[in-house]
């Protein structure tokens, strides 16, 4: 039976995918403190916040699986719309004009339109080194989140529509161009000149006057769930853990067959 090692954080979140374990008969422990549990490392899924999601992978020996830091600038133009590319936040602050800049690994500083990068703010944890995308400015009429396993979209649900959450007021999530979203997200997986983790999320998202585009691609053990179907969304989380291969002596990988 695989165990779901989950936040202990009560959120909307947490709670879909408890009640998706309950659906497919998996156990759940929901961590407390930085203990984890004695668990079968080869049928276990992480969900929780990048800190504690990785010390759970590395107390079981495990990797996970996320996007390089590069995914989006170099993924074909044509499927992102839009010009992107990686930086430095010193190269960042060189910036003449309005861009959206985020960091391209975590979250040290907000990800937003900066008028210039004069703009972008400075503290401890932002060096000059840190690795930023810097995105050309455009405008997003829906915003969609995919979860993906082996380049298939399993479960998917909007999350920003017109500058606002999509919820009504029963706080349902609105997916009106949910078979519009899938289709772009899934004929876009199926062009393998494009690396894409073994599972992950892709969200995918119309510009005004451009059409259908991807936005981004993060890890989903730590990724928002929104309206998807938890039950639908655990084999991703399941699947976005590998086991960590061994090192020789004086850190050398060992060869790898057929190489």
């Amino acid at each position: 039976m695989p165990t779901l090692l989950l936040t202990p954080r009560q959120t909307d979140d947490a709670q879909e995918l408890w009640r998706g374990a309950v659906q497919l008969g998996w156990s759940v422990h929901r961590m407390h403190g930085w203990k984890v549990p004695q668990v079968d490392a080869a049928d276990v899924a992480i969900y929780g916040e990048p800190l504690l999601a990785t010390h759970i992978a590395q107390t079981l020996g495990l990797e996970l699986l996320g996007p390089a830091n590069d995914w989006l600038p170099t993924i074909p133009e044509c499927w992102r719309k839009r010009s992107v590319h990686l930086a430095t936040m010193k190269e960042a602050r060189d910036c003449l004009e309005p861009r959206f800049i985020k960091s391209a690994a975590g979250k040290e500083f907000d990800a937003r339109v900066y008028d210039s990068g004069k703009d972008l703010p400075r503290g401890q944890m932002i060096a000059d080194s840190l690795p930023v995308l810097i995105q050309e400015v455009v405008r997003w009429d829906v915003e969609y989140r995919c979860f993906i396993s082996e380049r298939s979209v399993k479960t998917a649900s909007s999350y920003w529509r017109h500058g606002k959450e999509p919820r009504d007021e029963n706080k349902m999530w609105s997916d009106a161009e949910l078979p519009e979203a899938v289709e772009f997200c899934t004929t876009f997986l199926r062009d393998f000149n494009v690396h894409t983790p073994e599972a992950c999320v892709i969200d995918v998202g119309s510009i005004q006057e451009r059409g259908w585009a991807v936005i981004e691609c993060n890890a989903a053990w730590s990724s928002g769930i929104y309206g998807c179907d938890g039950a639908a969304v655990l084999p991703v989380l399941r699947r976005a853990l590998t086991v960590k291969r061994p090192r020789h002596e004086g850190g050398v990988e060992p060869p790898q067959p057929g190489l």
